[in-house]
């Protein structure tokens, strides 16, 4: 049955928990602004193999707190004084983060990551008690999660090339080796704790076969650990095609990567290879959304979303609008988050995460505060 929306009257406050392993302790919130809307575009390399399909993405990003700047070596600090040499000057007007030598790829919201590219998306949700722990930094950890395995993707080649002879994409293991660079990255002499859920789209497509009468189609790898989601919609059929499933230690406490965790991408990640087509959206989202939204009010949201942006009610676009196309994947992100955000703000709301609370026994009500982070990406064909 599809929930009506609704707002409940009563005397128990919104509470927000979110556990490690570690049985760590409630974590208060407070609003923070999200970070540029630019920063979580990946670069990528210069030379790409022909793939018929890419996406257009955009994404919208809400924090509860402010982000923790992460700690050197990942990020230099500011010389001190004019006492410190001044070699190291230089280095305290780059604000970017580093690992390996490398920028961290995607954007940090609060301890959530998102990280987009035309044939990658993801959203990754470190769990932010770890901020009362002595060497915690789960954004750190849900950061470079998501860098490593993007690279990881980038650096496989056998698949994009999309010939009969290729391979498909294998994202387990490229989560395995980000899970274990992530690992080696924050060790000694760098430790930091933290645990991330994690999950990402990766667009592929079939095979390009010699029969012009079978031409390739977008196929999607969607993966996921914990209860981050990957959520595929059509628009213009109304329809959800496919969403990944949530997994849980139990209620509050997902499967996470990271410190004193028993989980791992190859024992516990879930993969799936689904058949898309052109103009289905798809969204990578911590649970910021889904604690707040339930499924129906998503694709409500974004089919109304996607309407106005044909029409041309929402603002400036550039070329064709179709299905959301020209910029209009910026807009469907942050209708989404705004509609998610109204909804954890409300102490008296019914929400996904309430329901939960309460078939768990306990006196909840209203939306959950919490980070929300929406990659909104729009499959395209390629011209040429």
């Amino acid at each position: 049955m599809r929930k009506s929306r609704v707002r409940i009257p009563g005397r128990f406050q919104s509470s927000c928990r979110h556990f490690s392993r570690a049985s760590l302790p409630r974590c208060s919130y407070t609003v923070a602004p999200s970070h540029p809307a630019s920063a979580a575009v990946a670069e990528e390399p210069g030379f790409k193999q022909f793939k018929p399909f890419y996406w257009e993405t955009g994404y919208s990003l809400f924090a509860k707190r402010a982000s923790r700047p992460f700690p050197p070596p990942f990020l230099s600090r500011p010389s001190g004084s004019f006492s410190d040499a001044l070699s190291t000057h230089h280095l305290s007007r780059d604000r970017r983060s580093y690992v390996n030598g490398e920028i961290i790829q995607g954007a940090t919201n609060g301890d959530d990551a998102v990280l987009a590219t035309e044939d990658f998306i993801g959203a990754s949700d470190g769990v932010g008690a770890w901020a009362t722990r002595p060497k915690g930094h789960a954004a750190l950890w849900s950061r470079l999660i998501l860098h490593f395995w993007f690279l990881e993707a980038e650096r496989d080649t056998k698949w994009s090339a999309f010939a009969e002879d290729s391979t498909e994409p294998n994202p387990i293991e490229y989560l395995q080796r980000a899970y274990e660079q992530t690992i080696t990255a924050t060790s000694s002499p760098n430790e930091w704790h933290g645990t991330t859920t994690a999950c990402a789209a990766i667009l592929a497509s079939s095979p390009i076969k010699k029969d012009i009468l079978k031409p390739p189609h977008p196929v999607l790898y969607a993966t996921s650990l914990g209860d981050s989601q990957i959520l595929v919609l059509r628009p213009r059929q109304n329809q959800i095609v496919y969403k990944t499933a949530e997994q849980w230690h139990w209620f509050d406490c997902p499967r996470q990567l990271g410190t004193n965790s028993p989980d791992t991408p190859r024992a516990n990640a879930v993969m799936d290879k689904v058949d898309i087509e052109e103009e289905d959206v798809v969204l990578a989202m911590s649970d910021g959304v889904v604690d707040n939204l339930w499924e129906h009010e998503v694709l409500e949201n974004v089919v109304e979303s996607v309407r106005k942006w044909e029409s041309g009610e929402a603002g400036q676009g550039s070329g064709n609008r179709r299905g959301g196309a020209g910029g209009g994947m910026q807009f469907v992100a942050t209708e989404l988050v705004k509609a998610a955000r109204s909804i954890a703000e409300d102490p008296f709301a019914e929400s996904p995460y309430m329901e939960r609370a309460i078939e768990e026994g306990l006196p909840m009500e209203g939306g959950k505060l919490d980070d929300i982070s929406v990659v909104a990406a729009l499959c395209k064909r390629r011209n040429g």
